[in-house]
């Protein structure tokens, strides 16, 4: 079980970037949005996965390329991020999910009856777990795991040079999560020891 934390320490996104950062990954994405590039990959594969109208969590979701286009087709998003500066590009260029600041290590969505919202699927796309504080990712991954209905999953994709494997399944294993299914692509290509990019779908034990 994981060890709570009073005050747990900023995520890397926030410590460990430049100023200025924020505004040039929100650039970069609109404009290669505009150039026709594909960007809802990991989205399509969990479309694919869960029934139509699910609830879907988009958990460190930036500029909102993933939630926005799974609200596209019909689910019920919430995308969260530690960066306003994030959540206001994806309230502008994806309108429709309910987008709020929020750090992972500190999550407790409720609904308005005061009950703790429950997600089909959640997914943390883009090296989200490689950019939470150090030695916090089981601590984020507990936090996602007390927001899955019964039946749910997370699914988390990260570089491997990012995150190691190693690193990666103490923390699935200290947060009581199980891994499920893993792959070395978004678009279902097996996994190897030596792949360079996981991509991992957890269940809670």
């Amino acid at each position: 079980m994981v060890e709570v934390m009073t005050t747990p320490p900023l995520p890397r996104w926030i410590t460990d970037t430049k100023p200025g950062h924020s505004e040039w990954y929100v650039d970069r994405f609109r404009t290669m949005a505009a150039e026709g590039a594909d960007l809802v990959g990991e989205a399509r594969l969990i479309d694919a996965m869960v029934g139509r109208g699910s609830r879907i969590l988009d958990a460190g979701c930036g500029p909102g390329r993933v939630g926005g286009y799974l609200h596209e087709v019909g689910h019920e998003v919430v995308g969260v991020d530690v960066d306003p500066i994030l959540i206001d590009a994806a309230i502008a260029d994806h309108p429709g999910p309910d987008w709020q600041v929020q750090d992972l290590s500190t999550l407790d969505l409720l609904d308005q009856s005061g009950d703790r919202r429950r997600f089909d699927a959640i997914v943390c796309a883009g090296n989200v777990l490689a950019f939470v504080a150090p030695e916090t990712e089981a601590l984020v991954l507990s936090r996602l795991r007390e927001h899955l209905a019964a039946d749910g999953f997370i699914a988390v994709g990260f570089h491997t040079d990012k995150l190691s494997i190693a690193t990666f399944d103490d923390a699935v294993a200290a947060a009581d999560l199980t891994l499920d299914l893993r792959l070395s692509t978004w678009d279902v290509k097996p996994w190897r020891d030596d792949a360079d990019f996981a991509v991992s779908v957890l269940r809670s034990v």
